[in-house]
């Protein structure tokens, strides 16, 4: 079978559902603030453009104009509070490591590449004992651009060993998508993951609702590869 050699993944709301302990971090700076919580339930979709992002959108919702010094404090507090609560909550979807092992028995490699920080990225996944399933493991930080720039996709794959053009990405949101097509290369899209426009929307070449599907949508993206076999 033909498939390609690296499969890329997204991590907030693809590999492993941060949700509660991103929020219990934002929510540790509100706090600090003199600002109520954000529920669950209404932040999901605030993640994915990385702890700045987040509290910049947390303190909108609550009309408070803050300059970017307080950003920049803030944004400190968070990254130290959540990287000592890094996985308190946050769990793999159900169904990845059944998928990943079913495809490393086809010959795939796994690379990560998120808008996380690098360490703390490598931290979650080492507290989940998932580290040792991916060659590289690559965030904002790491090559100093985030996604939807196509370098740090092309670099993540080139630091797993991979080609780019025997890639797939594997996301949850726009910037996915964005990095993705910018690449040159397809997109598995997730529906259980955490976007302010539905997946769907943004037309990822296959969409997926559970991590189970995901074997079977790799295969049918490998026509793509004709000719690169593993």
């Amino acid at each position: 079978m033909s498939l390609p050699r690296t499969v890329v993944f997204d991590l907030d709301g693809t590999l492993v559902d941060t949700a509660p302990d991103l929020i219990a971090a934002l929510n540790f700076v509100l706090d600090r603030e003199g600002l109520p919580p954000v529920p669950l339930r209404a932040a999901r979709n605030m993640i994915g453009a990385g702890a700045r992002k987040l509290i910049e959108r947390g303190l909108e919702l609550e009309g408070r104009a803050t300059s970017t010094d307080d950003i920049d404090r803030l944004t400190r507090d968070f990254v130290d509070y959540y990287g000592a609560h890094i996985a308190v909550e946050s769990r793999p979807f159900e169904g990845l490591e059944a998928a990943l092992d079913d495809l490393e028995a086809q010959g795939c490699r796994f690379a990560v590449c998120t808008n996380k920080l690098e360490w703390l990225s490598k931290r979650l996944l080492d507290e989940l004992g998932l580290s040792g399933r991916f060659a590289a493991i690559c965030g904002a930080d790491t090559f100093g651009v985030s996604k939807p720039d196509p370098v740090i996709l092309q670099q993540t794959v080139a630091r797993a060993g991979g080609d780019i053009g025997a890639t797939i990405m594997v996301g949850d949101a726009g910037p996915d998508v964005g990095v993705a097509r910018r690449a040159g290369v397809p997109v598995i899209g997730v529906e259980f993951g955490y976007t302010d426009v539905p997946i769907a929307q943004l037309k990822p070449d296959r969409l997926i609702g559970h991590m189970r599907e995901l074997p079977a949508a790799v295969d049918g993206l490998s026509g793509r590869f004709t000719g690169l076999t593993v």
